[in-house]
């Protein structure tokens, strides 16, 4: 799977662009606050439909204009598939081979990419909602029934919340619909759990590989995912399923004080151990940075495991983070392998000899230009 051809109207500080894309390495090259994160930024919402830099959809169309447009064209081992993504006030439209798309999670899968970023160290070092996300937004894109699943968990646990506070300030005391909605929870929440598990297993097994490789196999990475659930319970759907039922009869009493879920997928955590200790509470910097890649670098070979594709990767200023080892160990895992963009100020910062016939775009001020080319996009506003 590669992108072939990006295009966008009113984004971020760009009125209008369209670049095409090589297969390989994709280099955009350009000072800061120029444009070059809002490119990568461009191709992650294309595939995901939503921003991994902001929460506010408003925040990515041009101040100058009410409507954003991004849309690009994927190269898949079936065939060619045009993508449309636009973002106003009256919400985000989706299409697919020109056909729009009733629900976006029918959308979302198209296209896979997986970003890594300095703040990506977050997924180690971070609290537990950044590695909850991560895992959502990772197995998301390649599982649609995970997608769904969390949907309508998302969905119940909003409706049961809301209950739970009525309950607790007394506007309500039919505590059998409390029991209908929490069975319904615990149906959806047993399966994510189930799936993040499968999920997890196959990801720990390539990310063990790559983390042995980097530390000259000094050192072991495996992962354990934490929840109220009984280890003994986490066989399958069914138990877990029972297991949070009775969970939730056992909190009942502390979430009718609390107003609030107190148990399920949407609390539990993901750790990552380094030689059985926590990499988190006692790792150094450079075992956090080592773990951090190695799960990213995971994700390629999993993805392409589960998709049948590989994705595409999107590095925004990684390379100045990392040392000439593990710069050298990330080169080498992508070359030939995955179509990548990289941002950087400098080619000086990128181990040369390792990259074979990158594409080379400068970016300036909202337009990019590809070496040999003339540029795409007028200089504009939003930063980068």
């Amino acid at each position: 799977m590669y992108l072939q051809e990006l295009q966008l109207q009113h984004f971020r500080n760009y009125p209008s662009a369209s670049l095409e894309l090589g297969p390989g390495i994709n280099v955009l090259l350009g000072e800061n606050a120029q444009g070059k994160t809002n490119l990568l930024e461009a191709i992650y919402v294309l595939a995901l439909t939503r921003s991994h830099r902001t929460a506010n959809d408003h925040d990515l169309v041009n101040w100058q204009a009410k409507t954003a447009k991004v849309s690009g064209r994927v190269v898949k081992s079936a065939g060619t598939v045009p993508l449309e993504l636009t973002f106003s006030r009256q919400g985000k439209r989706a299409k697919v081979n020109h056909l729009e798309q009733a629900r976006l999670s029918q959308y979302v899968g198209q296209l896979n990419v997986i970003l890594f970023a300095p703040e990506d160290l977050a997924i180690v070092k971070g609290a537990p909602t950044v590695r909850r996300r991560f895992m959502d937004m990772e197995f998301g894109q390649m599982n649609p029934r995970y997608l769904y699943n969390l949907s309508q968990y998302r969905t119940l646990l909003k409706q049961r919340n809301r209950y739970l506070k009525d309950l607790q300030h007394k506007q309500n005391r039919d505590l059998l619909f409390l029991s209908v909605l929490s069975d319904q929870l615990a149906a959806y929440g047993a399966e994510i759990i189930a799936q993040r598990l499968r999920m997890l297993h196959k990801l720990e097994h390539w990310a063990q590989a790559i983390h042995a490789e980097i530390s000259q196999q000094k050192e072991v990475l495996t992962f354990h995912y934490a929840t109220q659930v009984p280890e003994d319970q986490l066989t399958d759907p069914e138990s877990i399923c029972a297991a949070l039922t009775q969970l939730y009869q056992e909190h009942q009493a502390k979430e009718l004080y609390r107003g609030t879920t107190l148990v399920g997928p949407h609390r539990d955590d993901l750790h990552f151990r380094v030689n059985g200790k926590n990499v988190q509470t006692f790792g150094s910097q450079g075992q956090q940075r080592t773990t951090a890649l190695s799960v990213k670098l995971a994700e390629i070979d999993l993805m392409k495991e589960e998709t049948g594709e590989y994705p595409v990767l999107l590095l925004d200023d990684v390379l100045s983070e990392l040392d000439d080892a593990r710069q050298t160990h990330l080169l080498k895992a992508i070359q030939d392998k995955v179509q990548t963009f990289i941002t950087t100020t400098s080619l000086s910062g990128i181990t040369r000899q390792l990259i074979k016939d990158p594409t080379i775009f400068h970016v300036d001020n909202g337009t990019v230009v590809a070496d040999g080319s003339a540029p795409s996009g007028d200089p504009a506003t939003k930063e980068d």
